[in-house]
């Protein structure tokens, strides 16, 4: 590839920030982030070297899912702010420099929603059709076999009318159904909405959920389900997801983004690589710039596991795809909870010098690890209702730390989950001007990103290494960098020459030698 950083388009070149808005900042007292929060700590964002934030939804919403039940797709819930905030936060946010990305919900809406409220309203409401009813199975219970991901059946029975209708995910997530041409437009609109309004993209929500396939057959049962597993998985979901007819509907978004120029669409799309490099869609007919990739989320951390997911990635990327990774969500175990602060400092290095565009999680760059969240406490859905097996999804939604204030800087109240232990000395105020921090790193990293093509937009090639490092090279026209990973806990004997331009270690390196949990960038 040729051409400057500045050619290429932001996503492309760019490196996005996960927001939970919840547990950003609060401006208010009340325990829960907001949006005049988030405004309020731009400064730390903008001084990281990031280019785009993306936030969690922010819509007005009963909250039986943080947000993910939508009751109005195109207002801002009144405990994050309202549109004047909304406004004031975009602007700020481009102001610095940075674009905003919004997290659309294409899937299901809440119960509340006024269109879920019209279409349980009867069998003959105009807008019936907006969601999916059907009538019970033959000899009387749900119409199919499929599983919600959060467990339990995937229908509700609704007395009133004597019908069942779908969720994917809680009761009071009702899936909208695409193959109606006056819901799909309606949701094409709220893209249009909010573009109108300046957003610079969306992270689209469980995307390869949305269409069902027609006449809603069972899923097979999978023979590899054993119990302590989510329930979810007892069957394989081949007619419930990734049906051929959302991949239109991708390609419809995307027209909607490309015509208003500069903008950015990336799919949630949990997938094997073949099945998920469809997302891309064609040249002639483009899907979403970024379906994301959870793979460094998904597997074991070792390199010739790395190494493997890597290259089998890569393989499966379409001509005209480019490649993006994540190693931490609102959803996913914290990556230092994961592989230990160690090795968290390996993970920094390996998302931010691979090819494509990363996305890094709010709290990550200070090593948040292991949060123990007490029963009393437990807040989210999936865990309250398969409790015990590790699903859990609050232990990566808690309150960033800002100092060592009370309550972490985060709010003057309660935060509505709790802190981590170590957050007194964890802390943003805390590895500001420390030199051998996590922030410190991945501040020198993204530098690095920003000013080395070869690292944002340059080839790469797997390199042979020793049985637990990981190279690679990294290359735009003259310039090459290596990067160097030990994926273990030894000092190991590693040939190597060059100019060290980041190692993630407080020392010094030394020549033809990786220490333990040593990552090298060299020029």
């Amino acid at each position: 590839m040729t051409g400057s950083i500045e050619d290429a388009p932001w996503w492309q070149r760019g490196v996005v920030y996960q927001v939970y808005p919840r547990s950003f900042q609060d401006s208010d007292g009340d325990g829960v982030g907001d949006l005049a929060g988030i405004e309020a700590r731009l400064d730390h964002i903008a001084a990281l070297g990031v280019d785009a934030i993306w936030l969690s939804p922010i819509f007005p919403s009963p909250m039986k899912d943080f947000g993910y039940d939508v009751a109005d797709y195109c207002g801002i819930e009144p405990l994050f702010g309202d549109l004047a905030a909304f406004d004031s936060l975009l602007a700020a946010v481009h102001a610095r420099g940075l674009k905003l990305l919004l997290d659309f919900v294409p899937n299901h809406s809440s119960d509340q929603h006024p269109w879920f409220k019209e279409s349980q309203s009867g069998r003959d409401s105009a807008k019936r059709d907006f969601y999916i009813w059907r009538d019970s199975a033959p000899g009387g219970g749900p119409p199919n076999n499929w599983i919600s991901d959060f467990g339990g059946s995937s229908w509700e029975y609704d007395a009133a009318s004597g019908q069942y209708y779908l969720h994917a995910f809680l009761k009071e997530q009702p899936d909208l159904n695409w193959r109606n041409p006056a819901l799909k437009a309606a949701m094409l609109d709220v893209l249009r909405f909010w573009f109108d309004r300046g957003v610079d993209g969306f992270r689209i929500d469980v995307l390869w959920h949305i269409v069902k396939a027609a006449g809603l057959p069972d899923n097979p049962v999978n023979e590899a389900w054993r119990p302590g597993i989510n329930e979810r998985d007892r069957l394989i979901q081949l007619h419930s997801t990734d049906q051929p007819e959302a991949h239109a509907i991708a390609a419809e978004m995307r027209a909607i983004a490309d015509a208003y120029g500069n903008r950015a669409l990336i799919g949630e799309i949990f997938l094997p690589n073949e099945r998920h490099a469809r997302w891309f869609g064609t040249v002639e007919q483009p899907e979403v710039h970024l379906p994301f990739n959870f793979q460094l989320i998904e597997n074991d951390w070792n390199a010739a596991g790395l190494r493997r997911v890597i290259a089998e990635y890569e393989a499966s990327l379409p001509p005209h795809g480019w490649p993006n990774w994540v190693i931490g969500s609102h959803d996913a175990p914290r990556i230092a909870a994961r592989v230990g602060e160690a090795q968290a400092r390996i993970a920094a290095m390996l998302l931010l010098t691979l090819r494509g565009t990363p996305t890094l999680y709010q709290g990550d760059e200070l090593g948040i690890g292991v949060v123990a969240i007490p029963p009393e406490r437990v807040r989210d859905p999936q865990e309250l209702r398969q409790p015990g097996i590790g699903i859990g999804r609050d232990r990566s939604r808690t309150p960033m730390a800002w100092d060592a204030s009370p309550n972490a800087g985060f709010s003057t109240g309660e935060p509505w989950l709790p802190l981590h232990d170590d957050w007194r000395t964890r802390n943003v105020a805390a590895q500001q001007d420390d030199s051998p921090s996590m922030l410190t790193l991945y501040r020198r990293l993204l530098a690095l990103r920003g000013a080395e093509p070869a690292l944002a937009l340059g080839d790469m090639a797997l390199l042979d290494a020793p049985e637990g490092v990981l190279a690679y090279r990294r290359r735009h026209g003259g310039r090459e960098l290596t990067v160097l990973l030990n994926l273990t806990a030894e000092n190991l004997t590693v040939p190597w020459g060059g100019k060290v331009l980041i190692s993630t270690l407080n020392g010094e390196p030394e020549p033809g030698m990786l220490f333990a949990n040593e990552g090298l960038i060299l020029a």
